[in-house]
This record gives structure tokens, C-alpha cells and sequence, in this order.
């Protein structure tokens, strides 16, 4: 969904926007400055933890959501939004044109969002320092990066899920002990005899219970960035999300979510997965461990949706695409890792040369 918010300035009616790291909106065209209010506790109750069944089986009440005009990005899948009698626009992803379609699309609203820490100057240059960190990357991109045009902020929306859970399991405790065995080896041509000892594995079967409480579980609720571009964000602050408002948002995109509720906890079961399984070994004990069947019951599952702060720029360099993307919040950065045959062959042949050289000098003597 490309939902671009416009908060119009008291003072000469230009667009405000939201000031990265601050909590106050400036206009461009004046340098008007108007304050966001402070989040008063009773805001934040706006941000409490939805019940997941009940969004499930669509019981939430109609307030939590919101009916809004949307079509497919054809080429990237990203949801775009249209406002008003807007009927044409580009996707922030792709720069593919989009036309409006006649149809509506009803969504979960945001509850809570994170808000741009850092400003599109800051995350350029952690982006052209994340570039010249990488060897075999083109110093034409580097440049071309760090003079083109500037990145767009962009609100991606994530679900974060709550749960009790609680689980039985089946497996095998392994122990080590140590036996002596003799072996023949050769040494200068003759055969000798040594003792060696062997590490074994005795294994017992076990079973018992583990529980564990979850806590904003993060999943991803978009299909237009890659998940390893975002989990390579991460982590996130989450104790920085602060109750959805608009003023947080002027000036910047939000894309809307193509990625359902019960895909998203589909995916947060997955993630929960892999921690109870460390769970259950360490509760196995021993030197080592074979997980068997884990059987896991769930309590208590709430949910939240929330929009995380991206900045991201897209380069055409030498006939190629490369696309980056950087954290909002903490300045980490992750993109298409481009590579210099220039720079590949020339260090292929340093290594030739210095391969040469050391034949030469073995030779020598």
C-alpha cells in the first residue's frame, strides 16, 4: 500500500513533515515548526495486543479496521494504495506505474509505529560506508550511490505476535564416556603401536515438559523486499513503538500489509519453533542431545500491527539493478551485493604472480 500522508502547515498550508529523530514536524517551504504532542498514557492503550482468534474468525470490532482502495503492484506484488481521486502513481518499490483498480480492500489498521531515527543524510552515508566496506564492489557504484538521487522513506508493516506456550516432548539423552583402544600407525617407515582414547556416546531415552512465554514475536508483513534483506535489519527496538498517528508518518510512505494475519502466525510459529527446540535440549541435558517429537500448545495469543521505519534506494549501474535498504532506527544495511570484474581479475592475477614468485624462490633453493 503506498499510503503517502500530507499534514498541511499552519502557517503557509505547504506540506509538514515529519523531522527524523525529533518529535516535530517542519515545512520545507517556510521552516514552520509545529510539535507532535506527547503520547499520553491513555494513548497507549490504542497499542495493546489484539485477540488472535477472534481476528481469526473476523470478530474484532469494525473500528480496528479500515476499508481502503488498493491494487497489486504487477511487477514487484507490493500492495499500492490510492487516496482521492489519485488514479495513477508509481510503486516505491519497483518505480513501476500503477493504475487504481475499481475495487476496495478492507485492512487492520496500524497500532503502533516506530518512528525514523535516523534522516535520509545519515542513512545515505551509512549505506555508501556499508559499500566501500565490501570488496569487489565497483567504485563507480560507490560513487554513483553516494551523488544519486536520495533514498525514500518508506513505514513496512510487521505483525508481532504474543503466546503462552507449552510443551511436551520425546528424545534421547546422550552421554559421553571414554574407552582406551590400541592402533598401529606408521612413523619414518616403521609401524608402531599406540594407545588412543575414543569418545562414545551412550544414549537414553527421555521425555518431559518446557514452557516458555513469548513476547512480539516479529514477522514480516510484506512480499516486496526479500525476508534475508529485512532480518538483516534486524533486531529492532520495540520498546521505542510509540501509538499510531499520522504526524508520525508526514512526509514518508506506509506500505500496507500483503502478508494475512494467519500466514503471519503460521510464520511466528515457525520462529517459536526453533526456541522451544533449544529449550527442549537444554532441558535433555547430557553432551548431547536428539530432539524427537515436540508437541506444543498454545495459550493467550495476541497480536499487534505495526510499521517499522526503512529507508531505501534503488541504483542502476553498468546495465544492472542493485537495490539496499537501511534501518531507520539503528543505521544497519543490507542490499544486492554488487561485484568489480575488474577488481576479481586483478586480484586473480596478484594471486598468480605471488604463486609464481613462491614457486621460483622454492626452486632457488
Amino acid at each position: 500500500m503506498q499510503d503517502v500522508r500530507h499534514w498541511p502547515c499552519e502557517s503557509c498550508g505547504a506540506d509538514l513533515r515529519f523531522a527524523p529523530g525529533q518529535t516535530r514536524l517542519v515545512c520545507d517551504h517556510c521552516g514552520h515548526v509545529q510539535e507532535i504532542p506527547a503520547t499520553a498514557p491513555t494513548d497507549r492503550r490504542g497499542m495493546g495486543e489484539l485477540d488472535l482468534h477472534a481476528a481469526l474468525a473476523d470478530r474484532l470490532p469494525a473500528s480496528a479496521s479500515e476499508q481502503v482502495r488498493t491494487t497489486p503492484c504487477p511487477s514487484c506484488g507490493a500492495l499500492v494504495e490510492f487516496e482521492g481521486a489519485t488514479h495513477a502513481t508509481q510503486c516505491p518499490f519497483c518505480a513501476t506505474p500503477v493504475v487504481a483498480g475499481t475495487g476496495e480492500t478492507r485492512l487492520l489498521k496500524p497500532q503502533a509505529v516506530i518512528p525514523f531515527r535516523l534522516t535520509e543524510r545519515e542513512a545515505r552515508q551509512a549505506m555508501t560506508d556499508w559499500l566501500g566496506r565490501l570488496w569487489f564492489a565497483p567504485n563507480g557504484l560507490v560513487q554513483y550511490a553516494r551523488k544519486g538521487r536520495a533514498l525514500s522513506g518508506l513505514y513496512v508493516p510487521y505483525w508481532t505476535f504474543d503466546a503462552a506456550t507449552r510443551s511436551r516432548y520425546t528424545g534421547q539423552r546422550g552421554d559421553a564416556y571414554y574407552t582406551t583402544r590400541t592402533v598401529t600407525v606408521e612413523v619414518n617407515g616403521r609401524p608402531q603401536r599406540r594407545t588412543e582414547r575414543v569418545r562414545q556416546i551412550r544414549w537414553t531415552p527421555v521425555s518431559g515438559r518446557v514452557a516458555r512465554e513469548f513476547d512480539d514475536v516479529l514477522v514480516l508483513a510484506s512480499q516486496s523486499l526479500p525476508r534475508h534483506y529485512t532480518e538483516a535489519l534486524e533486531p529492532w527496538d520495540l520498546s521505542a513503538l510509540e501509538p499510531y498517528r499520522a504526524d508520525w508518518l508526514a512526509g514518508f510512505t506506509a506500505e500496507g500489509y500483503t502478508v494475512g494475519l494467519p500466514e503471519g502466525w503460521s510464520r511466528a510459529q515457525e520462529i517459536m519453533a526453533r526456541t522451544i527446540r533449544g529449550d527442549v535440549a537444554r532441558d535433555i541435558g547430557g553432551d548431547e542431545q536428539r530432539v524427537g517429537q515436540v508437541e506444543t500448545a498454545y495459550d493467550r495469543e495476541t497480536f499487534k500491527h505495526v510499521l517499522l521505519p526503512v529507508w531505501m534506494a534503488a541504483y542502476r549501474y553498468g546495465g544492472k539493478s542493485y537495490r539496499f535498504v537501511v534501518n531507520g532506527q539503528t543505521g544497519r544495511v543490507q542490499g544486492e551485493r554488487p561485484w568489480s570484474a575488474w577488481k576479481i581479475a586483478f586480484a586473480v592475477l596478484l594471486g598468480l604472480i605471488a604463486a609464481g614468485i613462491a614457486a621460483y624462490i622454492a626452486q632457488a633453493r
